[in-house]
């Protein structure tokens, strides 16, 4: 690996560059710091986790502070309301994963988002919209434990959610970007009376530049600094997120709050080209597809195909596809299913996933079948036969942010309220706004959800349960040391967009800005079609793809619905790179998302 002086683009990349598609994106150089980084999808909350770092506090204290603050000025994504998973690299060498993904509630069935014709309901009542959509909420609880584990304890969990309260209390400008989320999203918001209130003034509409006050919200987070976490579980405001529940027809109950913790779990790791790679594991599906692809990828001479390449593009695309499968058929909760984790990372077994692999034709999905990974237990009913539906656009709700201290700890998070504003409920009296995690379950086995990913009964409702994820907090270490911390949001892009930005470090030596900044593709298994930024690939490389049997589709149309401008770029990848001779923070913000920032010190 060859790291290049600071700011220096070397003439191999600006060649690479130049010959490489036309990007939609301006090119930021990496923001460098001495003792500690933080990047976020949001500047204010990016300021505020690294005035944690140069506090005192460590990266898990500025990870508290940073999702709080998120939850205020990020609202369609990183409110409390919502659940996630959180990476921890120490920097004695241990490495934590922290599972606070929603759980679904007491009251909640296997086929409760079915219809009386058997099909899965479309608007209120269902999986994605309204009081019936949310899981129970785990942010608050995973980053109590975070803290009360793995923090400095130099900073109070009343200081560290402060930040977040005067952003809330006091308000802040919003951004162009912010006011264009919550009109685009202003038929959904405007259902529910509190959130009408809050994210479109009223009806009357937010404009960019407005100062914008939440003082129920910071109502809530005094509450919690003054109570402690478990105020959101069985205090104030619990029991107005239950009451409001009850009055609406929700699901989520008093004793689900009470009854909610979070969960700490054993990382997935694998070896790539002399890197390690940390990543999450079930609930989460990202750390299985992730560690399988790029075990699949390892035994090609990835770098000789060059960055921009159909050979490489059908390369990834082949193995996203057999990741997929896999998914689809395997994974759920493994504190509910049995999970075949050593079978499907076996070695062997993912060589055996790729015989089938022709460097010149695309191998149909509808025709491929799953592996059969040793420690496997079918489900009692066997999933159904998959089929396309109609769906809607992918959202691209869910936040990254990546942290490292100047002891070289560090926190990759991830966090989501599912789709864009989530459920679109505004729990009154508190500001906090709901997840709709519930569609991330299988409504129906092998009909595809809002991400149009098809899974099966491994992934089926059942009560306490946590829905599968596509979250894919990562560390990359070389010689044993933090190299890279990433994430990314975007529904089922998610571990595509990972896979990417860091094979683009490893196997094509990238800087990290530009390796966040390059365009990316995403295949899912079903439906069969390869997804691509706009202006993302040439059109040769196109025409040799399609050759191979491949249908593309370019990001800003699913289906027959076009995207909206601002959701054409779903993964805006937060990344920090260590690097090995300097030791200097490098900090990628992706300017998919205009107000992302990297902030060091």
């Amino acid at each position: 690996m060859r790291f290049t002086p600071r700011f220096v683009v070397p003439p191999v990349i600006t060649a690479l560059v130049l010959a490489a598609p036309l990007t939609a994106f301006a090119q930021r150089m990496a923001v460098e710091a001495e003792h500690g980084m933080v990047v976020s999808a949001h500047e204010l909350a990016a300021q505020v986790g690294a005035d944690v770092l140069q506090r005192g506090g460590n990266a898990v204290d500025a990870a508290v502070a940073t999702g709080f603050a998120l939850g205020v000025v990020y609202p369609w994504a990183g409110p409390l309301g919502g659940g996630g998973f959180m990476m921890i690299h120490l920097a004695d060498g241990r490495d934590i994963a922290i599972d606070y993904r929603e759980r679904a509630p007491a009251a909640a069935s296997r086929d409760m988002y079915l219809g009386p014709d058997g099909n899965v309901l479309k608007g209120p009542g269902s999986s994605t919209f309204g009081w019936r959509a949310s899981g129970v909420p785990g942010d608050v609880a995973g980053w109590a434990l975070a803290l009360e584990k793995y923090g400095s304890h130099k900073l109070t969990w009343a200081e560290l959610i402060e930040p977040a309260r005067r952003l809330a209390a006091d308000g802040h400008r919003l951004t162009q970007f912010t006011a264009a989320r919550f009109r685009g999203q202003a038929e959904k918001l405007g259902a529910f009376p509190d959130s009408k209130k809050i994210f479109l003034n009223g009806g009357a509409l937010w404009r960019a530049g407005d100062l914008w006050r939440q003082p129920e919200l910071a109502a809530t987070l005094a509450r919690l600094q003054q109570n402690g976490p478990r105020e959101f579980y069985e205090g104030e405001t619990a029991r107005l997120i239950a009451d409001a529940m009850a009055r609406n027809g929700g699901t989520i109950s008093l004793a689900d709050l009470k009854n909610y913790t979070a969960v700490e779990r054993v990382p997935l790791r694998t070896t790539y080209r002399g890197y390690e790679i940390v990543t999450m594991p079930p609930p989460s599906s990202s750390g299985i597809a992730l560690l399988q692809m790029f075990a699949m990828i390892e035994p090609f001479d990835v770098a000789a195909l060059g960055p921009n390449s159909a050979a490489k593009y059908h390369l990834f695309i082949e193995a996203m596809r057999r990741a997929y499968r896999d998914r689809a058929e395997y994974l759920g909760d493994p504190d509910f299913v049995k999970v075949p984790v050593a079978g499907l990372l076996d070695r062997g077994y993912i060589a055996g996933l790729m015989k089938n692999f022709d460097p010149n034709k695309a191998t149909p999905s509808a025709g491929l079948a799953p592996g059969n990974p040793a420690g496997w237990e079918p489900p009692k009913v066997a999933m159904l036969q998959a089929r396309r539906a109609e769906l809607a656009a992918e959202s691209t709700e869910t936040t990254h942010f990546s942290i490292v201290d100047a002891d070289g700890n560090a926190v990759a998070n991830t966090f989501t309220l599912n789709g864009g504003f989530g459920s679109g409920v505004t729990i009154p009296g508190t500001g906090v706004l709901m997840n709709n995690e519930m569609d991330d379950f299988t409504s129906k086995p092998g009909t595809p959800n809002q991400f149009r990913l098809i899974q099966g009964e491994a992934n089926a409702i059942a009560p306490g349960k946590h829905p599968l994820s596509s979250m894919a907090p990562t560390f990359v270490f070389k010689d044993k040391k933090i190299f890279l911390v990433t994430g990314a949001p975007g529904g089922s892009t998610i571990i595509n967009a990972v896979f990417q930005v860091i094979t683009n470090v490893i196997d094509f030596d990238l800087p990290v800005s530009l390796a966040v900044e390059a365009p990316r593709i995403h295949h899912q298994w079903m439906p069969d079609v390869v997804n691509y930024d706009p202006y993302g690939l040439s059109t040769d490389t196109m025409e040799a793809l399609r050759a191979k049997g491949h249908q593309l589709e370019q990001r800003n149309f699913f289906g027959a619905q076009r995207v909206p401008v601002i959701e054409r770029y779903p993964n805006d990848t937060m990344t920090i790179m260590v690097d090995p001779a300097t030791h200097l923070r490098l900090g990628a913000a992706d300017s998919r998302k205009p107000d992302s920032k990297a902030v060091g010190y």
